[in-house]
């Protein structure tokens, strides 16, 4: 849509429109949950060009979704992330060749390693993508890991879930255990070993940097629920 409004102000938390309070999609209050992240959010609506373009506006879209689809059940929808415990990405090994299955040695091990330390379970590891049920102790930790967090963190939380394809990926970031583009990079190993071997397409190339670009918003997103 067009751009409406000239002033954007940060009050209270929420978002004013030359005075008038941003609301979500289901016309709840925008209220954010710190100032810097509403701070953040203004800016995006300030930084629009004469048309309105969501794309460019992630820390609005995360907020709206914690609010219209997040908060009205919260454990439902942390539910659906830790789903994703069921199939864990950087348990599933390559059979071959041994320097792919060397490089996910080398870059995975260490973040198992911290989730078995930091949520006291244990993974079984397969070659191949036959599926392979994981202890159902971890899964319920892991479960209660992301259901401790608030709506807020939950909407951010799912993209890094979704994009990446791990919960112990998203568990790290979320605990500071693994910095976001290292986090985006470990999903995407395997992808990116081929790439190294047969070159990319501007196809995969512009892909992956959409991919990247949502979850790195969502890790920042983290970051400012995370400010005092």
């Amino acid at each position: 849509m067009k751009r409406f409004y000239k002033d954007v102000v940060s009050e209270d938390r929420g978002i004013l429109l030359d005075g008038r309070p941003v609301k979500t999609p289901a016309r709840a209050a925008l209220l954010l949950p710190n100032d810097a992240l509403a701070n953040a959010v203004a800016e995006e609506w300030r930084a629009q060009g004469e048309e309105i373009d969501p794309r460019a506006m992630p820390f609005t879209g995360l907020a709206n979704a914690a609010i219209d689809r997040v908060a009205a059940n919260p454990h439902a929808f942390a539910a659906g992330l830790a789903q994703y415990g069921e199939t864990e990405l950087l348990c599933y090994r390559a059979e071959s060749p041994p320097e792919l299955i060397a490089r996910q040695t080398e870059r995975w091990d260490p973040l198992l390693d911290w989730a078995k330390a930091q949520y006291d379970v244990d993974f079984v590891q397969v070659a191949g993508i036959m599926h392979q049920p994981q202890p159902m102790a971890t899964l319920l930790r892991l479960g209660d890991a992301i259901a401790a967090a608030n709506p807020f963190a939950l909407a951010a939380l799912s993209p890094i879930v979704t994009i990446g394809g791990s919960l112990v990926l998203a568990l790290g970031v979320y605990e500071e255990a693994v910095l976001p583009h290292d986090a985006f990079d470990l999903a995407h190993l395997d992808e990116l070993w081929q790439a190294e071997l047969w070159g990319e397409d501007d196809f995969a190339l512009a892909t992956r940097a959409a991919h990247r670009r949502d979850f790195i918003a969502a890790c920042q997103f983290l970051e400012l629920l995370r400010a005092a």
